[in-house]
Parts: structure tokens; sequence; C-alpha cells
């Protein structure tokens, strides 16, 4: 073998390391990536999350039970919705709170408003990562209308804070039907758009078809979850599985994939969709007239115009905002799917007004682990697309 040889060789066996991130465009978050290339062929991932730090838990454990519920809009502030919702049920599960039925349909329909909200995000970002841009732009048009529905709603059109232990914080207001309505029958032919675009495209097709395959039993195995794990064709959904809110009196169906790869699980999230917007109209037409807060008169908060009117009232206000009531010693588990997977929350009672520990199972961060899986063997730009179909975001990883 001569000189030249043995340097051509040597060169093309050497390993880079190249370090993605922590800045914030194409990693979803301030994420890092330590990659070890080969040429352009990524042989090892090692994802270091970290760098946003907030000390979300412990910050919790310092509040009462009804204080905590602005705390969980930080966490996943995309669907901001889906984490009151989650961490709500836990309490309720602790307590033995019984939710009217009115209240359980309007935390279902305004859950899938927000479902959908964080999909269109999904889909935006994951297509301009990949180079196509004007998916991006409609689908932010699209999630300004769910916004402006959400702020009829809540007077907030992200952090809402809307959910409430027994319940919900008001009402529907009159109009927001009408203007539900028309979203749920203008949003079908845009998702149409949005697939048109893409869908068969052939850049499209080359960016993600045989992109990170995760099969059935890895995906189970990693603890992926959401549109991840049933991209990988596995059947699991927390609003089947154990039903919360009115999942139990709609209809709708669970989409699979069937190869696990970027494609199928872009697939299965352009169906979640539709699916979602299938349970809106349910919700709007099942909706029953109704209290829309638990009559247990220990967790339920005055209306305001009582507190103004009864001395009472006023007193139980106090203490509900101030220290809240001593809830049931124990501890409990609860999980509920969130957009971008199972979200669960442990919460521990020692009998006080104020959670003794919590942990927070966020699915971004157990996603995380899997993109060493998905990524080894493809391309950089490959990495950008996993992370796109994992749907990540870093405020629930570094709580």
């Amino acid at each position: 073998m001569s000189p030249t040889d043995t340097v051509q060789k040597e060169t093309v066996q050497k390993e880079i390391t190249l370090n993605m991130g922590p800045q914030h465009p194409a990693t979803h978050g301030v994420l890092r990536l330590v990659l070890d290339l080969q040429g352009e062929t990524v042989v090892n991932c090692d994802p270091r999350p970290g760098y946003l730090h907030r000390g979300i838990e412990k910050w919790m454990e310092n509040r009462t039970y009804h204080q905590i519920i602005p705390i969980t809009d930080r966490l996943e502030y995309i669907t901001c919705m889906n984490n009151n919702l989650g961490y709500v049920v836990a309490v309720e599960k602790l307590a033995g709170i019984t939710v009217p039925e009115r209240a359980q349909f309007i935390r279902t329909l305004m859950a899938e408003l927000t479902r959908l909200s964080g999909h269109l995000v999904w889909l935006g970002t994951h297509a301009l990562d990949i180079g196509a841009m004007t998916v991006c732009m409609y689908t932010l048009r699209e999630r300004e209308l769910i916004l402006d529905l959400t702020e009829i709603v809540t007077g907030a059109r992200q952090t809402v804070s809307y959910v409430r232990i027994g319940g919900v914080r008001n009402d529907l207001p009159r109009d927001f039907f009408d203007k539900c309505r028309e979203f749920t029958e203008l949003f079908p032919k845009r998702l149409e758009d949005y697939d048109t675009l893409i869908k068969q495209n052939r850049i499209w097709l080359k960016r993600t078809k045989g992109i990170g395959v995760f099969t059935a039993e890895e995906a189970v195995n990693y603890g992926l979850t959401g549109g991840t794990l049933r991209g990988s064709g596995v059947n699991y959904d927390l609003r089947k599985v154990e039903p919360y809110a009115a999942y139990d009196k709609v209809e709708f169906d669970v989409p699979l994939g069937s190869e696990g790869d970027v494609y199928d699980r872009y697939l299965v999230r352009i169906e979640e969709m539709r699916q979602s917007n299938r349970i809106i109209r349910q919700c709007l037409d099942m909706m029953q007239p109704g209290p829309i807060t638990t009559d247990d008169p220990r967790y339920a908060i005055p209306e305001k115009v009582q507190v103004m009117q009864n001395m009472q009232n006023l007193a139980h206000q106090f203490v509900l905002m101030s220290k809240w009531v001593p809830m049931p010693k124990g501890e409990v588990y609860v999980a509920t799917e969130a957009p971008k997977g199972e979200l669960g929350f442990y919460i521990v009672s020692d009998g006080s007004g104020r959670p003794y520990r919590i942990k927070i199972r966020a699915p971004s961060y157990v996603h995380i682990g899997a993109l060493p899986k998905m990524v080894t063997g493809h391309m950089v730009a490959d990495v950008i697309a996993c992370i796109g179909t994992i749907d990540i975001v870093l405020g629930e990883c570094d709580r």
C-alpha cells in the first residue's frame, strides 16, 4: 500500500465532533446535541438538555394547589390548556372531587382546540425545518383563529390558566359557539391545503420516508408516547385507554402508522387534527346547560358577585386563595394525552394545602432520549427532521 493510499484511508475513517445547539433555531429550544460524524453521517448522538432549568417542580411545592395552575402554563407553553387540565385532573383524583358534566365538555372542547393549535405549530415549524416555508405561513394563519377563540373564552391567548380544581373558571360566552362552529367548518378545507402542498412532494418524501425509523417494540421500550408512538403502529391513546373529562362520551378514531418513520408520524398527526375537529363539533352539539364547577363547598371558589355581597363567601374565597384547604393524605399519579404525548403528574400530599412533592412526567424529555437511536446512520440534515418529528418543547424538558 502506497503512502497516498494510507493517508486517504485515514481521512475516510476519521470522525469529527460537531456541537449542534444550544442555540434555538432548528432544535425547538435550547437543546445541545453532540454529534460524532464520519463525513456527514452521524455515528453517535449525545443529547445534552439542561440550559433552561427553572426549578418548576420545587416552585410548585412552595405554592398552594390552586396557585400551581398558572405555573403549569409555563411548562409546554404552546398547549397550556392541556397542562392545566392534566394537573387539575390529578388533584381531583387525590381529593375525590366530582366535576359537572358541562365543565367536562368545556374542558374537552378547549383541550382539543389547544391540540389543534399545538399540532399547527408543529407542522409549520417541522416543514420550515425541512425547507417548506409556505406551510408555516398557512398553519400560523389558522392558529390565530384558534387563539382568537381562546381569547373569547379565557381573556388570554396563550398562558390561559382557565381550568379550575372542580371545573372551569367561567362559562363559554354566547358568541363563542357560532364562531367555533364556523372554524370547524373551515378547518378541514385548510387542512387539505397543507396536505396537498407536501404530502406527495418529492422533496418532502425524500426527507421523511425511511428516516428515523422506530419499530413498535423499540417505540414501547424507549417510552415513546403520543403521535411519536402511534406513528410506529402502537394503538395507545390515553383518551381511549383511561378516559378523562368527556372523552368517554365522544367518538373519535386513533390514527396509526405502519413504517414508524418521520413520514408516518407526519401522517398520524395530520389525521389527529381531523379527529380533534370531529371531537370539537360533538362537544358543541352535546353540551347541555348546567353548572361549571363542583358543588363541594370546600373546593368551589365563590363567584365574584357572591364575594362582594356576602361576608361568608368573602372569607371562604380568602382562605382558598391564600392557603387552600387541607387535602387528603396520600399519593396519586394521573396521566393525560397531551398533544406531544403522555403528560403525567405525580403528587404526594401530606394533608396540608400545599403538595409535599410533585414530579412531572413530560413527554418531550422522554422523546429526547430517543434521538440517538433515531439519527444514528443518517446524515446531519436528517437530525433536523428527526427533532421536528418528535415535537419537543424544551420548557417541559428543563423543568
